[in-house]
């Protein structure tokens, strides 16, 4: 007998708690999440732009940089291979369509690049769903039944408990961006949340929840390489414990490792025969990615986490507080190990950051979901004007700065939107003003819904948190996309070295960088197709450096070299560009 068998469940609610959100609200909800801020922009620097020149680089120079990840000349062997893939095929198929519209290829390129964007949101929500359903069904997790009758049907609970994690997917601060973003981070996000969805399958139907497990923790694995993969395959063992009802379907783990291995190997195989180099690269970027924990490293994790993972990690250690007698029971057992996993990994990680921190988002929110439950009314209303507080309050931010901005008022704070938007032409582009009004007007209905109507369903909560969240990014993506793309995009210093690279390079003659990060190697290939040689003969140098370098002298070349151009974004104040000819020996 487990300790569940005598403990009373924590979960007490009525069957009006449970009453059905309306399934046309919540396609509303998570369509508005992943259009807002998808298109209409430039790839940003880094991640973004990274994974955008990978997929372009596939298509255009094909061979074996479909099994080999490459930004031009440069080996990317790190992560895996999977997400280029299908960003690339996306671009090789559907590109030519909406260059019709765009009349541009690369910003053809770039729409059709963040098709996939809409798969990986898809697989990661039908999986949250489905998933928290076929847990929330089960007996452990049903509340107590009342005196007299009134208790919600588990057909009703599970739907509740469902849509809760959903919305509190969706209300996740730290992944907002990154499920926009063109590159893993959504589709680790996605592969993570379908290895929870076939874990939980796997009590019911223990064959099909094998197979797609093993189809997930491969895909994990050849798109985020070790780091990826690792945390959910030591959540794996632990879910299976002698205790956990999944015990007696733990044979069926064979088949799960037998089809991962396989599909790994397919993979590596041939890419180690093509790819000495590269593949020894990959194996030394995601053994050094690992370490022993680092005292200040932990303390940034902790600093970071709480911050990202808003509103659901204290919700999530409600759940594991008020369920503490049933830890084995699966709809605590099964979440929670892939929350711990990723956490402990993080641990021994050398740089930990969003990219990992977004493998706790899925876990905690189906927590967060079986926190509900336990809460007492009164608690519960208390996060519903906290969340109609705090996205009023952020929204309104939102639309001040932006007044600061085309105004100049209040002063204080447009000097300061002024510093980090230097030399940023102002204006106004009206569609996207009204598109946010209609946002701003969408938020005020729905807090007016949540004072007039007072809804009994338990998911009023996670509506407001989803609502609010979405409302913030649809204004930051409206109002504020063409001083972010000023920002964070490359387009207008790659097309100026452009220009200086047509009348300084001869043909025949090569350029390389010195300094020159991933993503800035990756913008100046995508906007202007500049590649660069790793011939150390190349007379003409692309140098990153900073102002302070420049300044004091000690930037390399300072005394060799011919300075050709001098450029950089016009808002960054600690990055600098230089383009030397370097002088004969």
């Amino acid at each position: 007998m487990s300790l569940s068998d005598s403990v009373s469940t924590p979960a007490r609610l009525t069957a009006t708690a449970t009453v059905k959100l309306p399934r046309l609200a919540l396609l509303g909800v998570g369509l508005i999440y992943i259009l807002a801020g998808l298109f209409f922009r430039d790839p940003w620097k880094t991640d973004d732009v990274v994974g955008l020149a990978a997929m372009l680089t596939t298509l255009h120079e094909g061979g074996v940089t479909w099994l080999l990840p490459q930004i031009g000349t440069f080996a990317h062997a790190q992560d895996g291979p999977l997400s280029t893939w299908v960003g690339a095929l996306c671009i090789w198929a559907f590109g030519p369509f909406f260059k019709l519209f765009t009349g541009d290829t690369l910003d053809a390129a770039i729409i059709a690049s963040r098709l996939p964007n809409f798969l990986w949101f898809g697989l990661m929500t039908a999986s949250v769903w489905y998933g928290s359903y076929l847990l929330g069904r089960r007996p452990e997790p049903q509340p107590l039944a009342l005196p007299f009758g009134g208790e919600p049907t588990v057909q009703n609970y599970g739907r509740m408990i469902a849509d809760a994690a959903l919305l509190l997917i969706v209300a996740t601060v730290g992944i907002v961006w990154r499920m926009h973003e063109t590159s893993e981070v959504p589709a680790i996000i996605a592969f993570q949340a379908l290895a929870f969805y076939s874990v939980a399958r796997m009590l019911d139907h223990p064959a099909s929840g094998a197979t797609t497990l093993g189809l997930a923790l491969a895909a994990a694995f050849l798109t985020r390489g070790w780091i990826g993969a690792l945390p959910i395959m030591l959540a794996i063992p632990c879910i299976f414990t002698p205790r956990s009802p999944l015990w007696r379907e733990k044979k069926w783990l064979i088949v799960t490792a037998t089809l991962c291995t396989a599909l790994i190997l397919l993979w590596w195989i041939p890419a180690r025969q093509l790819g000495t180099y590269w593949t020894q690269s990959w194996i030394v970027w995601n053994t050094s990615s690992f370490t022993w924990p680092d005292y200040h490293e932990v303390l940034s994790i902790f600093r970071d986490l709480p911050w990202f993972l808003w509103p659901t990690w204290p919700l999530a250690l409600v759940a594991i507080w008020q369920w503490r007698g049933w830890l084995s029971a699966p709809h605590i057992r099964i979440p929670l190990m892939f929350a711990l996993w990723p956490l402990v990994t993080m641990m021994f990680l050398v740089d930990a950051f969003e990219p990992e921190y977004s493998l706790m988002a899925i876990p905690a929110a189906v927590l967060a979901a079986f926190a509900l439950p336990t809460l007492r009314r009164g608690f519960v209303n208390s996060l519903d004007w906290f969340a109609v507080m705090c996205y009023t309050l952020t929204s309104a931010t939102v639309w001040l700065g932006w007044i600061a901005l085309q105004t100049g008022w209040p002063e204080k704070i447009s000097h300061n939107i002024a510093r980090q938007t230097r030399g940023y032409d102002v204006y106004i582009s009206w569609p996207a003003v009204i598109i946010a009004l209609f946002g701003t007007l969408a938020w005020l209905a729905l807090v007016r819904w949540r004072l007039h109507s007072k809804p009994a369903g338990l998911w009023r909560g996670t509506v407001l948190s989803a609502g609010g969240l979405i409302v913030t990014w649809l204004l930051l993506v409206t109002l504020w996309m063409p001083a972010l793309d000023y920002v964070r995009s490359y387009r207008t210093v790659s097309g100026q070295l452009a220009h200086v690279l047509q009348e300084n390079l001869p043909p025949g003659e090569c350029v390389r960088a010195h300094g020159l990060g991933a993503g800035q190697r990756a913008s100046f290939l995508v906007f202007n197709n500049i590649n660069f040689s790793y011939d150390s003969h190349c007379a003409l140098v692309l140098q990153q450096t900073n102002p302070d370098s420049l300044k004091d002298g000690s930037a390399a070349y300072s005394d060799t070299g011919t300075v050709l151009w001098i450029g950089k974004r016009g808002a960054d104040r600690h990055e600098v560009f230089r383009l030397l000819r370097l002088r004969e020996p």
